[in-house]
């Protein structure tokens, strides 16, 4: 199923312009991830999901810089899309609602969850 996935720009009120899927879902970064790679596995990768690659290489929206995009391996074989080496996720309390920033400043397994800037770093503002 499904084409390339697309990582797209989105304003965020207070957060300014942040990283979006290609629907305007929000994405995020996990402060304890390492340079192209995901520590959140099992319940965490359950609550929050990572963004990963249906089919194809990912493509740059509006606003997006492409050379930033990336994709990883998962421990469980599954490709996820990473931007300046971060690895993105949605936030499963979002619901895939465009515009929900649910996620934002979360302290969740071992970790702070932020949303990310187009220039490739967590977006620490408040919501």
């Amino acid at each position: 199923g499904g084409g390339a996935p697309t990582v797209a720009t989105a304003s965020a009120g207070t957060l300014g312009t942040i990283l979006t899927d290609g629907h305007g879902v929000t994405l995020y970064l996990f402060e304890k991830d390492t340079p192209s790679h995901s520590n959140c596995t099992g319940p965490c990768a359950e609550d929050w999901m990572p963004f990963t690659a249906g089919g194809g290489a990912p493509v740059a929206g509006p606003g997006v810089t492409g050379a930033q995009l990336a994709t990883i391996t998962r421990t469980d074989g599954s490709t996820q899309l990473t931007y300046n080496t971060h690895p993105l996720y949605y936030y499963s309390d979002d619901k895939l609602a465009p515009g929900s920033i649910d996620g934002q400043d979360k302290n969740e397994y071992g970790g702070l969850w932020y949303t990310v800037t187009p220039g490739g770093v967590a977006d620490t503002a408040k919501k």
